[in-house]
């Protein structure tokens, strides 16, 4: 069995646009800004033999705010930039009662069946409440990347950081 990362998008690998207290993502590739660390943080856990799979919510596609392809676009130039296995790109919004919008695990039980992955072996990172609960659901290890939103906040992650370069430190160290 294989151990994983799973990561959000935006806020833990590029940093959101905040408007009001509340992160946003970026609407464009000119607009994504990888954050300080990540490429680093990403080479040594990937070093270490975790799988790194991006697992990201954009509802702005079906709500009309941005296109499929600029999504698309943004993914691409991150995978092209940093040490990524997968991106799993969620594009429903919470009525559609999917299994693969967070906070629901179904992208993270997906990907483990696909990927023979360990899930209690595993880490889900994430700057925002619906990231912890879905990794706490799937069975993961969960690390909560804290920026103070003016938003709900996770219940009860298994550690809470500044980035995920913090977290990353955390993963390796767990693994000796």
């Amino acid at each position: 069995m294989r151990r994983a990362v799973f990561l959000d998008r935006d806020g833990v690998i590029n940093r959101s646009v905040v408007r009001d207290g509340k992160p946003y993502p970026p609407s464009s590739v000119a607009e994504t800004e990888i954050l300080p660390g990540v490429a680093d943080a990403l080479v040594s856990l990937r070093g270490a033999g975790y799988l790194l799979i991006v697992v990201t919510n954009q509802p702005d596609v079906v709500r009309g705010t941005t296109s499929k392809a600029a999504v698309e676009a943004i993914n691409d130039h991150l995978n092209a930039h940093l040490a990524l296995d997968e991106f799993r790109t969620c594009y429903h919004d919470s009525g559609d009662e999917c299994d693969c919008r967070k906070p629901r695990p179904g992208s993270l039980l997906s990907a483990a069946a696909q990927h023979s992955i360990d899930l209690a072996r595993s880490y889900m990172v994430g700057d925002r409440w619906r990231d912890i609960e879905a990794g706490t659901r799937a069975g993961c290890k969960t690390i909560f990347i804290d920026y103070g939103y003016e938003e709900k906040q996770p219940e009860s992650p298994d550690f809470t950081v500044t980035s995920l370069l913090e977290a990353s430190k955390i993963i390796l160290r767990e693994a000796l």
